[in-house]
């Protein structure tokens, strides 16, 4: 039997007041509608069918790399009808997991109950949870044996309806060939003048379809984000979810609770991290690996034993074993630093790489470079690589030292061994164990005034 897994996603989301459509607002770095899909992409032989409306075309422009199936919902009249728009792509023989974009948590194991739950017996399976306060959901009826006999919506429910703690998540597994039956017949005759998905549960017990229910491991699971506190409170539960997982893993945290994944991050043994580290997309830490605080990392792979100092930021870039960064200071992409290399504070690189050994310390812009081994970049450096047209390149040979405030102005090549007087501008090749020096001579002018103001 095939699996068509439907994710409603066509809601505006007034409340987050934007007018980015709610389903791609981020949590950890990732639309939420994404984490949706994630989890449902691990179950066996999932189809993924979206069900879009409000700025549906920026949704499918930025939600990529999923094979799905679009549905337009272009009047939004309730999750029946949603469902609905959905259903002329799905198998007729297909069972239907209903998923919501706007519930980003969900487990795929959770799913995977729900699924097991439906299919034995053919049954309509269900995702309840019991809340504390339940106001606004859906509240579950039972009979007195305890069979669920309906789902009423919280405007439509009776005082004595309300206070029925068990509510609907929405959440739900059930044949095509069930829904197919029952959605034509849904009426809009409530409080919302809307087609609830929730009115085929009355329909299943009336056609003695079997009506099950499981409940999430956590609470989180199945909460909804309708406004930006939701959102933020979602955040903070993925977070420190991540955090107790790197902690198992052996890592050390200064705060779990000052820690941002957004992304897939890959640890090694004795690892540290600081507080108010963000790290986005795939990013490695290899053995011993020290961050320090508020450092952001990005796409970037890190050596064993690599110490990164605090308020550096590296987007990607490539560190070899026991490299030392910052503080404050900046990898771009291409950044490809070897064993035990040195980026001290207030350096930026981009697209160069920087020799085993080799240190550029202070207040430096290395730039389209190739830097050998053992070299030392002074103080105020830069590799002057862009012409207002076109980026060359700079290549500096092993163990060459280049004076403080030197300016490269490339293509240009100093040779190995070779030294450069502080201050100079280096705009042809230097040989190799040669010294250039390229200043204006020093002129002292005894007797002058400074002028004065008039």
């Amino acid at each position: 039997m095939t699996l068509a897994v439907v994710t409603l996603a066509a809601g505006k989301g007034s409340r987050m007041k934007s007018d980015l459509p709610k389903v791609l607002h981020k949590l950890a770095g990732q639309p939420m509608l994404a984490h949706v899909l994630n989890s449902a992409s691990r179950l066996a032989d999932a189809q993924q069918h979206v069900v879009i409306g409000h700025g549906a075309e920026t949704v499918q422009q930025q939600i990529t790399g999923y094979d799905v199936s679009w549905a337009i919902q272009s009047e939004q009249k309730g999750t029946g009808h949603a469902v609905a728009q959905a259903m002329p792509q799905v198998d007729a023989d297909a069972t239907v997991l209903v998923l919501y974009g706007d519930v980003p948590l969900i487990r795929t194991e959770t799913l995977q109950k729900l699924l097991d739950e439906s299919h034995a017996g053919n049954a309509l399976a269900l995702l309840t949870v019991e809340l504390d306060n339940p106001h606004g959901y859906g509240r579950i009826v039972r009979d007195e044996a305890g069979n669920i006999q309906a789902i009423v919506e919280h405007k439509d429910a009776s005082a004595e309806q309300r206070n029925i703690r068990e509510v609907n998540t929405g959440i739900l597994a059930v044949s095509a060939a069930h829904l197919n039956t029952w959605l034509p017949q849904l009426s809009a005759n409530n409080a919302q003048g809307e087609y609830y998905l929730t009115d085929i549960i009355a329909m299943a017990v009336a056609n003695d379809v079997a009506v099950r229910a499981i409940h999430p491991q956590d609470e989180y699971e199945v909460q909804g984000v309708n406004d930006r506190l939701q959102l933020a409170a979602l955040e903070r539960v993925f977070q420190r979810q991540t955090a107790d997982a790197l902690l198992t893993a052996g890592v050390s945290l200064a705060d779990p609770d000052r820690l941002d994944v957004r992304g897939s991050l890959t640890v090694g043994a004795d690892v540290s991290i600081d507080i108010g580290c963000v790290f986005e997309g795939d990013v490695v830490l290899e053995d011993g690996v020290h961050i320090g605080p508020y450092c952001v990392v990005k796409n970037s792979h890190i050596g064993q034993g690599c110490e990164v100092e605090a308020y550096s930021h590296i987007d990607g870039a490539q560190l070899g074993t026991g490299c030392t960064i910052g503080p404050y200071a900046r990898l771009r992409p291409g950044a490809d630093l070897k064993q035990a290399a040195k980026v001290g504070n207030f350096c930026e690189v981009k697209k160069a790489v920087i020799g085993e050994g080799s240190k550029v310390n202070h207040l430096t812009y290395i730039g389209d470079a190739d830097i050998g081994k053992e070299v030392n970049v002074g103080a105020g450096t830069i590799t002057c690589n862009y012409d207002g047209v076109n980026k060359s390149t700079t290549e500096i040979g092993d163990g060459a030292f280049i004076g403080s405030n030197t300016s490269l102005v490339a293509p240009v090549k100093v040779g190995a061994g070779a030294t450069i007087g502080a201050g100079s501008v280096i705009t042809r090749t230097v040989a190799d164990h040669e010294l250039s020096v390229a200043r204006g001579k020093q002129r002292n002018i005894s007797g002058w005034a400074r002028p004065v103001k008039k």
